[in-house]
């Protein structure tokens, strides 16, 4: 009789690595901002900036070790994240040059040029790149960590109380030598792999119901124990802090996670009560959060009582939209606004004034859906995650990112009040730009796990023993 025995060979063709078209995509991410670097030097200067050639090459070399890198040790990662954050921090260095350059800053007798700083803090944050996705070889091992985490952000949260306020918020610990560190950028992550890890256990719990109300699944009492305890500690980094961009982060986060986790809409709906009675009642008795809710609303006011020499009143907000509405639809060209009559906030959250007054209507829209591709990114790779903590921290690290860009566009925009926050990648700021690498390498190691190949079996009747092929 014939033989019949038959085993299984493991196959692994899977969809290309895609590596050579992230290499292409930083060439580009790579040469615009050398563009845009030109463009100032030739509207300011009437000639092509000096370092020029140091930039282009430092911004390229800074690449193209990330590419090598992942190539390496995350061959299968998005192929998007990558140039799409490097564009971002390179255009933020020039908006940021740019902004040295005023004649009004230089006037200043403290004044230090920002743009050095920035490209020394990305290269740091690079390499924490680099370092993260060389040697994070699996991104469940952070499960481990979950209660550490925990302990960890709390730390990161609370340590700004005890340090000095700057411009009305504690956000800031100054370290001797090293300057200030934010630790609300670092925080974000850290909550992003408690939640994952917690909500992963707790999903189910949370997810059962004891009534049906207007079409929504009420979680049950004791259920809420968990977003009440949340909701009262941001409600005491507003108070303590008077940091309204960290507290709304951090509530956001959880919020969102929640959801994803339960799919349950009365947890989006109880998060947005309970953030709106929480800001609501602080903002009764605290005098920042009030001030910033004035300028919200009434942005021309507060600009004529800063004119008069109100102490504590603010003309930021009214410059910003002044800027907008100076660059209209196409802008007014690389170095040939005026932002920079916003002062120091300039180069921190209002660097969007900048962007919408020199690259208009069109520009900033550019800016933001770079943005938004990178969230999408995140979410895509939330959704091929293969195990439920990656899928968790995906979405918590994508959501991190999501907020922090709505608040402070909505705040420079005036469609919210101003939180403080640092834009991600194009703001100055050592803390954030160095997070914010951190993020997304952890969202490509995820995604290089879902995106890998996995061993198909395939049935071959001339085998005599199984044989495994891994790639």
């Amino acid at each position: 009789m014939p033989n019949t025995t038959s085993t299984t060979t493991v196959s692994t063709a899977g969809q290309p690595s895609r590596r050579n078209t992230e290499l292409l995509l930083l060439a580009f991410a790579v040469i615009l901002p050398c563009f845009a670097y030109a463009n100032v030097g030739l509207a300011l200067d009437g000639e092509m900036p000096s370092g020029m050639l140091g930039y282009g090459m430092g911004l390229g070399l800074l690449a193209g070790v990330g590419h090598l890198v992942v190539r390496k040790f995350a061959p299968y990662a998005d192929p998007l994240l990558l140039p799409l954050a490097t564009v971002l921090n390179g255009i933020g260095l020039v908006v940021i040059w740019r902004l040295d350059q005023s004649p009004r800053f230089q006037k200043v007798p403290t004044f230090a040029p920002a743009a050095t700083n920035q490209l020394l803090f990305s290269a740091l944050g690079i390499g924490l790149f680099v370092a993260m996705v060389i040697f994070l070889k699996d991104h469940r091992v952070l499960q481990r960590y979950t209660y550490i985490s925990m302990a960890l952000a709390l730390a990161l949260l609370i340590s700004p109380m005890f340090f000095p306020s700057v411009n009305g918020a504690r956000i800031w610990v100054k370290i001797p030598g090293l300057g200030g560190l934010q630790p609300g950028e670092f925080a974000k992550i850290v909550l992003a792999v408690f939640f994952a890890g917690y909500l992963m256990v707790k999903r189910d719990a949370l997810a059962l119901a004891s009534r049906r109300f207007m079409g929504m699944y009420l979680p049950r009492g004791r259920d809420l124990g968990p977003i009440l305890a949340v909701w009262a500690f941001s409600i005491l980094i507003l108070v303590f802090e008077t940091d309204l961009g960290t507290s709304l982060l951090f509530f956001g986060i959880f919020v969102v996670m929640l959801y994803v986790a339960t799919e349950r809409t009365s947890w989006i709906v109880f998060g947005l009560l309970m953030s709106a009675a929480g800001a609501v009642g602080v903002a009764s008795f605290e005098s920042h959060v009030q001030q910033r809710v004035q300028a919200w609303l009434d942005p021309m006011g507060e600009y004529l009582m800063s004119k008069k020499g109100v102490w504590g009143h603010s003309e930021q907000s009214m410059q910003a939209l002044w800027s907008f509405g100076s660059g209209g639809v196409s802008g007014t060209g690389w170095g040939q606004g005026h932002s920079d009559l916003i002062g120091f906030a300039a180069n921190s959250d209002f660097i969007l004034a900048t962007v919408g007054e020199e690259l208009g209507l069109a520009g900033l829209m550019a800016i933001l859906l770079i943005y938004g591709l990178i969230v999408e990114r995140g979410v895509r790779t939330a959704l091929a995650a293969r195990d439920p903590f990656g899928k968790l921290l995906a979405i918590g690290l994508s959501g991190a990112f999501a907020i922090q860009v709505f608040v402070v566009a909505g705040g420079v925009t005036n469609l919210i009040p101003l939180t403080g926050m640092t834009m991600p990648f194009i703001a100055q700021g050592g803390s954030s730009v160095i997070a914010n690498w951190a993020l997304i390498a952890i969202l490509m190691k995820i995604s290089d796990a879902a995106r890998r190949p996995a061993p198909t079996p395939v049935t071959n009747p001339d085998a005599e023993m199984t044989q495994v092929v891994r790639p």
